[in-house]
């Protein structure tokens, strides 16, 4: 939830000293974004006829005004049945008064959980007015059936996120201001056990990583690491002053310590670039220390080239990276050019080696992409329509049927100028067909 306002202040003129306080009017915005879930589409595309559809339950926004959305996995009406369409629809409003609202909705990729740009329907900074219960504004043409069983559907799902912004107009009487005190400072904990890692005081456990020792404190380790945990509070047996940890190198460990007791790692290993985020993207996999994996992640994202890629999808597929694992896709299916740089290199060849299911895997989005963007491109030129934001409050929507858990908030509408479907079966498009055929001459050679 957001919230922003702008306000008009009346203050009194200088010179006469009234104790009255100020008087503000102010609007006030608050922004819910909700996700529909669409699970088992087929089923609904076959049990539910154009103008029959599904409702969610209702959701509040701000606590004033309740609404939910109207799912037709056919289409609203006869002109839009090839089309999927949706609807935020007002269920309530305090005192029965007229709503300002922004309605919008968005297609979530499955696999990153962003808004895929290609079917974002932003509200556009409009604000409608919903005077009475029941008005709606909503995408009569929000995807194409065909686009949805193609390219978005995901074991037969698909996830819309709705956005829903409700704009009130107050006005308010504000108290004398307090007087100015001194900001807070931000939290220094992390400084405290920094310095404490650094003085070893109280420390109870000696590390022994490759001939170097480390003091440490078992219960800062525990705290950031189940591993550790596991390890360093045992039995009483098991509960030894002394440890020692193989197959790692001393300053990479040095460095993990840092991250258990700051939470962040050491400036200097921003110099030593790749080689050191990978050693810890293991050490923080090993020790089951999540977050350090993420930044990890982070810092081999940005090292990602055609030199790296294929060493760095191999290890991310090793230690379960899925946000770096498709990263690497995306990079090794940027251009015909890129992929063929990228084999080239002995990194390629190990992953092949130590690894022959990640070929298929690669061998598989490379058709898929190449397909999904001559097909965006061409839907895209044969697209002549615009979007159309409007709220409407005579017609009648068809009422759904049935009720099931979806949600959200936000509307648009889209008109096309024709409501007959181009035929789309076209061949492979040449790059795909010399790709595949260059991939699978290099794989039966090696």
């Amino acid at each position: 939830m957001a919230a922003g306002h702008a306000a008009l202040s009346h203050q009194h003129p200088v010179g006469v000293h009234q104790s009255i306080p100020n008087t503000t009017l102010r609007a006030s915005r608050t922004t819910v974004q909700h996700v529909l879930k669409i699970q088992g589409y087929s089923w609904m595309s076959k049990s539910f006829d154009t103008g029959k559809g599904l409702r969610s339950k209702s959701f509040y926004v701000g606590g004033t005004t309740g609404w939910h959305i109207a799912f037709y996995p056919n289409g609203n009406r006869v002109e839009t049945d090839d089309s999927v369409s949706v609807f935020a629809i007002l269920d309530d409003a305090v005192a029965g008064r007229a709503v300002e609202a922004e309605i919008g909705f968005d297609v979530l990729d499955p696999t990153t959980g962003e808004p895929m740009p290609r079917y974002r329907r932003p509200g556009g900074g409009v604000i409608r007015r919903f005077a009475r219960i029941g008005a709606f504004c909503g995408c009569e043409n929000f995807i194409r059936l065909e686009e949805l069983q193609e390219f978005l559907l995901k074991d037969d799902c698909f996830w819309v996120r709705c956005n829903v912004t409700v704009v009130e107009f107050l006005r308010e009487t504000a108290p004398p201001p307090r007087p100015v005190v001194a900001a807070i400072p931000p939290p220094d904990w992390a400084q405290h056990f920094g310095d404490l890692l650094r003085s070893k005081q109280g420390a109870d456990v000696m590390l022994d990583v490759g001939g170097d020792t480390f003091a440490a404190h078992r219960c800062v380790l525990a705290a950031g690491s189940p591993v550790f945990k596991a390890e360093l509070y045992g039995t009483l047996e098991e509960c030894n002053a002394y440890v020692r940890i193989d197959d790692m190198r001393a300053e990479v460990f040095r460095n993990l310590l840092h991250f258990a007791y700051t939470d962040e790692l050491p400036p200097e290993t921003i110099e030593d670039g790749a080689a050191m985020a990978r050693d810890l993207l293991k050490a923080a996999d090993r020790y089951d220390m999540e977050r350090l994996k993420l930044v990890c992640e982070d810092r081999l994202w940005s090292h990602i080239d055609a030199s790296t890629a294929a060493t760095t999808l191999l290890l991310a597929e090793q230690h379960r990276c899925h946000r770096l694992r498709e990263a690497c896709f995306e990079f090794l299916l940027t251009s015909s050019t890129t992929l063929n740089a990228v084999m080239a290199t002995d990194g390629f060849g190990h992953l092949c080696k130590s690894n022959p299911g990640l070929l298929k895997d690669i061998l598989s989005k490379l058709a898929t992409h190449r397909d999904r963007r001559r097909r965006i491109r061409q839907w895209e030129e044969d697209d002549n329509h615009g979007f159309i934001l409007r709220t409407t409050e005579g017609d009648k929507l068809p009422e759904p049927t049935h009720h099931m858990h979806l949600g959200g908030s936000r509307s648009i509408e889209t008109h096309t100028s024709s409501s007959e479907t181009p035929d789309r079966r076209t061949p492979f498009h040449p790059d795909l067909t010399r790709d595949i055929a260059t991939f699978i001459s290099w794989s039966s050679k090696n």
